[in-house]
């Protein structure tokens, strides 16, 4: 008897040349359960999204087996309500994409293990996905005539690289963060200040209350590169507010959040524009959930029109994590003939750029 695996083979290959690919996204790697339904890679179907910020806010960052369970408790329903809001039927789905890394494992292995129940139910193939390509991918929603080659700058809580994309799925690392992430340094300096979770956004916020004018480190790390370095800026944040406090003196949180997301905003925006002048390529496409903060897009939008570079930034709901990024990249996976995994498929804490 032929096994579901050699029947999803055979659908797989099948896939590639179908006109109409419609494919049901997972999403699950940290404290968003999410699910989607993408037709061809860019026509949004639904996206439904349950968030778990106001549980977490409590601790003041995400607990992992918190996190975990209550993706248990909600994936089902999400995946019901997707489907409704998608008006399809079961049928019409042609496969399944999984985020399988990186993220939290346990939060991974619900998205994971509900995705192989499901491709095994319907009898689709399963596609295993990087949540970094799903970013990526975000950008094909909004966009719907973006197309490679260009330049990438991801920036997420566990990334920040520059990326030449010459092709869909087909990436060379450029330069990449030695030290922390761009989202990890907003979420220390925002516990610092007394930011409520999630940081980025608070900081973002109380940013625009503040002036700029707190010189934490010099403009010069890592200088002839395409590589960051945030832990140095976001330790002189720390140790500023901690000099204040032992002096008994108060500390001006919007000035502090507005001088540490101006060096931040600094850095990203002046490699990224070197990136696109030294390959050459006049587009400059932005992924991550830090692709929300709104300096940075004010920014990018001032240096790109300044260099006639095309920028391209995803809608605010496709910034931060969702499964209609990963459905959008499952397609594109299934057009390039790669992801397909088995019932064995696991998550992963990590994943190669």
């Amino acid at each position: 008897m032929e096994s579901y695996f050699e029947r999803a083979k055979l659908k797989f290959e099948n896939l590639k040349n179908k006109t109409d690919v419609i494919v049901l996204g997972i999403e699950s790697s940290c404290d968003e359960t999410s699910v989607s339904v993408v037709r061809n890679g860019t026509e949004l179907l639904s996206n439904v999204v349950s968030s778990q910020i106001d549980i977490h806010k409590r601790f003041g960052g995400v607990v992992p087996e918190v996190a975990s369970r209550n993706h248990v408790m909600a994936i089902e329903n999400v995946f019901n309500e997707a489907v409704k809001e998608a008006g399809i039927k079961l049928s019409d789905i042609d496969a399944v994409a999984v985020t399988y890394g990186a993220g939290l494992i346990g939060a991974l292995l619900v998205g994971v293990n509900f995705a192989k129940a499901l491709s095994f139910g319907l009898d689709v193939p399963l596609i295993a996905v990087s949540h970094i390509e799903g970013h990526i991918s975000a950008n094909y929603i909004t966009h719907k005539a973006l197309k490679p080659p260009f330049i990438c700058l991801l920036v997420s809580g566990g990334h920040t690289a520059l990326l030449k994309v010459s092709d869909y799925l087909e990436h060379t690392m450029l330069g990449t963060t030695i030290d922390d992430s761009v989202g990890e340094a907003f979420d220390k300096v925002a516990r610092i200040l007394g930011l409520e979770y999630p940081g980025g956004p608070n900081v973002d916020k109380f940013a625009k209350l503040g002036k700029s004018n707190i010189e934490f480190i010099k403009h010069d790390i890592l200088k002839g590169t395409l590589n960051f370095s945030f832990s140095g800026v976001k330790t002189a944040v720390i140790n500023y507010v901690h000099n204040l406090e032992q002096k008994g003196e108060s500390v001006n949180v919007p000035d502090v959040a507005a001088s540490f997301q101006s060096f931040v905003v600094k850095e990203l925006t002046e490699k990224a524009i070197s990136a696109c002048k030294q390959t050459g390529l006049k587009k400059l496409v932005v992924a991550g959930g830090v692709s929300a903060n709104s300096y940075l897009k004010e920014r990018l939008t001032e240096l790109c029109k300044e260099n006639n570079i095309e920028l391209y930034m995803p809608e605010l709901k496709l910034c931060t994590d969702n499964a209609a990024m990963i459905a959008s990249a499952g397609c594109y996976y299934i057009k390039k003939g790669k992801g397909l995994a088995g019932l064995d498929l696991t998550g992963s804490a990590t994943v190669a750029l």
